[in-house]
């Protein structure tokens, strides 16, 4: 390779369908896809298994604690390699996790050595979007992989909701087959240089590191709000899926797998509306219009807890998922380039699973306890969007109300 295109291919453009790009967001579809399609061949096989209901929110436990538990690690380990072979490792990762799953291993332990290459899986596939763009085109970016990952959502809920019906065996063969055809598509992304490598790997001062870079992104302003507004996202989007299976027999009195996957997989078309909304009318510069977008959220959920037909509630969650695509990519690109700008894009978005991770098993922690507790779906959901509200309102008052009481 000749010095002139390596330098083309090692400097951000705004080719938003270079080669890069475009191998990116087929590794990202796949694997997105895999990973929903897992989620219900998993709550498939707990309840072949007769395992209690609140077994099943703890499958997102088992998940994410891998992000919390390795957020001072997998940053450093996206920036200090090329982003591409890192999410080839990550599927790998995963691949195994699905094996040790169809080997017989519990549920709950070979879903958590998914989350491990998952955590491996998310500093890269963010991280990189700043290395292959320019600033000016990153919300466009994020839009474009939040829209494959929202089809992959939306493909990947409904097909392994209907392979459990058919077979578990069957759905997490099927499963293992797109990790490794997403790790083929990695190696078509272009061997990036490192951003920032690491001159050691010591887990001591690892872990001080991941301290300082905290204490960087915490006191900056848009990069905390950033962290908060994407955990409190996420934490929602997660709680969801489990809100619908509980919520789906009690006032539609469907039982099969399939009803919840398919619901689910209408907030991923709303979602991938939102999102292309939030290219065509948010920068970097008008973020805090995302803040409105957040605040319907959890209205939208309390509404939807009076659906009583599938129609009524798949015109719900389309809203919540259009609200939700409008509201997190925005905020998605500002702590990328806030990141990529001090820290490191991928150390910021270790930082940032690491805030997400920790909400989310905060509050799916809280939902277990409730479910567990007896509290009826119908009530479950209300309570649920009222948290969400409060905590979007919140965090709106910082970002717009103090701002603007300061100027006054």
């Amino acid at each position: 390779m000749t010095a002139e295109k390596a330098l083309s291919l090692n400097t951000p453009t705004d080719n938003l369908f270079s080669r890069g790009m475009l191998a990116l967001l087929v590794a990202q579809f796949i694997s997105a896809l895999a990973d929903n399609a897992l989620l219900f061949a998993a709550i498939a096989m707990l309840k072949a298994m007769a395992a209690p209901n609140w077994h099943m929110p703890l499958l997102q436990e088992f998940f994410v604690i891998a992000f919390i538990l390795l957020a001072p690690f997998v940053g450093p380990f996206a920036d200090h390699w090329p982003k591409g072979r890192v999410l080839l490792i990550s599927n790998m990762l995963k691949f195994l996790g699905v094996g040790a799953m169809l080997a017989g291993l519990h549920p709950l332990l070979a879903y958590g050595m998914v989350g491990i290459g998952a955590a491996a899986y998310s500093p890269a596939k963010y991280g990189i979007l700043r290395e292959l763009v320019g600033a000016e085109k990153l919300v466009k970016a994020n839009s474009m992989i939040e829209g494959s990952t929202i089809v992959a959502i939306l493909l990947g809920a409904v097909l392994g909701g209907w392979l459990a019906d058919i077979s578990v065996t069957i759905a997490l063969v099927v499963i293992s087959g797109c990790y490794i055809a997403a790790a083929i598509a990695n190696l078509l992304i272009p061997r990036l240089p490192p951003a920032h490598r690491m001159a050691h790997f010591t887990p001591g001062l690892l872990i001080k590191d991941f301290l300082s870079v905290f204490k960087v992104l915490i006191n900056n302003p848009d990069a905390r709000f950033a962290l908060i507004g994407t955990s409190i996202f996420w934490s929602a989007g997660s709680t969801l899926r489990f809100l619908l299976i509980a919520w789906v027999p009690v006032s539609l009195g469907i039982m099969d797998n399939s009803t919840p996957a398919n619901l689910s997989g209408v907030v991923a078309i709303g979602i991938a509306i939102g999102a292309g909304a939030a290219a065509r009318f948010v920068t970097l510069k008008t973020v805090n219009r995302a803040l409105y977008a957040g605040l319907l959220i959890g209205v939208l959920i309390m509404l939807f807890s009076f659906a009583h037909s599938l129609s009524a509630a798949a015109i719900m969650l389309v809203l919540i998922g259009i609200c939700g695509g409008f509201y997190v990519v925005p905020l998605n690109a500002l702590i990328q380039e806030r990141g990529h700008e001090t820290v490191g894009s991928g150390h910021a978005i270790a930082t940032l699973n690491f805030f997400e991770s920790s909400c989310m098993i905060s509050i799916v922690g809280i939902y277990t306890l409730m479910a567990r507790s007896g509290i009826d779906a119908v009530s479950l959901v209300i309570l649920f969007g009222a948290l969400i509200l409060v905590a979007v309102g919140i965090l709106s008052w910082f970002r717009v109300g103090k701002a603007q009481t300061s100027l006054r």
